[in-house]
């Protein structure tokens, strides 16, 4: 298969029109006709990432966050992400990113679907519209019957197969509608506040940004980066296993923190 075909199959499946304008998705490193076999569908283009895709003699990485985000002036050695592009370069080696889009049309459904929340449930942040149908970051929804904060957090931890989340929150307290954001959901809490969220499941949630939260009326389940966007590498893995021909390799490094 010829990169450029697998792209196309991808930006169907997550056209770039549905990234936000500050993101960086597509092809990043690499050439658009060169012959693909074998690839590694990755959170992060990590070193350990590359290193495996070297080491299976893989052909394209197609990872959820973009390796190169910020503009770079040079690609040398001098430093650790001019040294990984010319490793992948001189391997062959191309890098394709879905990040925001997929955020879309998947990341936020896929939570929703492993959390239980219904198939119509509204996104948190609208971001798109097209033929009445509306798109967007996140999903809010109400629970068929009010629970415990501490209950639903245990529900959370299982279904995202989760040996611990941070909490902030009183684990008594009742809660019936509730949002999730896969990834960094700083940004997110107001929102899910002014929707009338009881608590959100998200991650990247600091000390501050949990008080300010808890002032507001709104608890969090700091589940993690990586604990909230890990399903991308089985679902992406599963499609082009069903679209296509290629030898797939998912791998799934795990949080880059231990809790010790």
């Amino acid at each position: 298969m010829i990169n450029r075909e697998l792209m196309d199959l991808l930006e169907r499946f997550a056209p770039k029109e549905y990234a936000c304008s500050w993101d960086n998705v597509g092809l990043l490193v690499g050439r658009a006709d060169q012959e693909i076999q074998r690839v590694i569908v990755a959170l992060d283009a990590t070193n350990a990432v590359v290193d495996r895709a070297v080491a299976e003699g893989a052909d394209l990485i197609i990872t959820h966050h973009p390796m190169i985000f910020s503009s770079m002036k040079r690609v040398n050695d001098d430093g650790f992400l001019g040294n990984k592009i010319l490793k992948l370069v001189e391997n062959r080696i191309s890098v394709f990113a879905m990040h925001t889009n997929f955020d879309v049309i998947g990341m936020a459904a896929l939570a929703g679907k492993y959390l239980d929340f219904p198939e119509d449930a509204q996104p948190l942040e609208v971001t798109a519209e097209e033929n009445g149908r509306i798109e967007g970051i996140g999903r809010i929804t109400e629970l068929a019957k009010a629970v415990t904060l501490g209950e639903y957090t245990e529900f959370v931890k299982k279904a995202l197969s989760l040996e611990h989340v941070l909490l902030f929150g009183d684990e008594d307290q009742m809660i019936r509608t509730v949002a999730v954001s896969p990834g960094s959901g700083r940004s997110m809490t107001e929102l899910a506040v002014q929707k009338g969220a009881d608590v959100i499941i998200t991650g990247d949630i600091g000390h501050h940004e949990g008080l300010d939260a808890l002032d507001m009326g709104l608890s969090v389940i700091e589940a993690g980066h990586y604990g909230t966007e890990y399903i991308f590498i089985d679902h992406v893995s599963d499609f082009l296993k069903k679209e296509t021909l290629l030898e797939v390799i998912p791998v799934k490094t795990g949080n880059p923190y231990k809790v010790v």
